[in-house]
């Protein structure tokens, strides 16, 4: 490797770095290439020339490998617990996709990046130990939205009751229903769950106490 590119490569790594701290504390539409340029200590077209826009560092600097476990090694009852559980270390030591969550409501680029990393890397999962790999898209999609809705509520939203909830207190809530979501052989029909009394709260009604019999004529 030539001493240009090494400062090359030395630059972009500066610039992607500087760039991953600003959208994570400021968000997509807040940070700017001046305050990027500034962070990484290079002129603001140093930015532009190495990434061509805004949009283009972003993507570049969300490029994301989830690091999902190897789960074909995990029995199939305990997938849900340890995708969840790794969810949350992902979440809580690397602040990059909280910023890509933050940024992907408003961002068309961002919510096309986060819907990339579900296509590539959540998919497949959800393909290895569906019952039918045909419905990996659909049983993909559902995951994303416990582990996503968690995360909102708890890291970006930050909700009091979701901060407040233990690791362990989130997953035995949220890893049933991932599990549920990836390997159950269909979905129930709510019509029959409330039929056969299976929906938590949601039993035969009971029936109204008849009132008592009122005092009779001449009494």
């Amino acid at each position: 490797m030539t001493e240009g590119s090494r400062r090359s490569d030395s630059t972009r790594a500066k610039i992607l770095a500087a760039a991953r701290e600003r959208f994570a504390a400021r968000g997509y539409e807040r940070a700017t290439i001046r305050a990027i340029a500034q962070d990484a200590g290079i002129d603001p077209s140093m930015v532009m020339r190495y990434f061509g826009s805004k949009e283009g560092l972003f993507a570049a600097a969300s490029e994301f490998d989830l690091r999902l476990p190897e789960l074909s090694r995990l029995p199939r009852e305990s997938v849900g617990k340890a995708l969840v559980e790794h969810f949350l270390d992902r979440w809580e030591e690397d602040e990059v996709l909280t910023a890509l969550l933050r940024a992907g409501v408003t961002n068309t680029a961002a919510a096309e990046r986060m819907q990339g990393i579900l296509r590539e890397q959540v998919a497949p999962i959800a393909a290895a130990v569906s019952p039918d790999p045909h419905e990996a898209a659909r049983r993909a999609v559902l995951v994303a939205s416990q582990i996503l809705g968690m995360a909102m509520t708890r890291y970006v939203l930050r909700f009091p009751p979701a901060v407040a909830m233990t690791r362990g207190e989130l997953v035995e809530w949220v890893a049933p229903t991932v599990q549920r979501y990836l390997t159950a052989s269909r979905a129930q029909p709510w019509d029959s769950a409330q039929d056969d009394g299976d929906v938590p709260g949601r039993g035969a009604p009971e029936e109204a106490p008849r009132p008592a019999p009122g005092p009779r004529a001449g009494e």
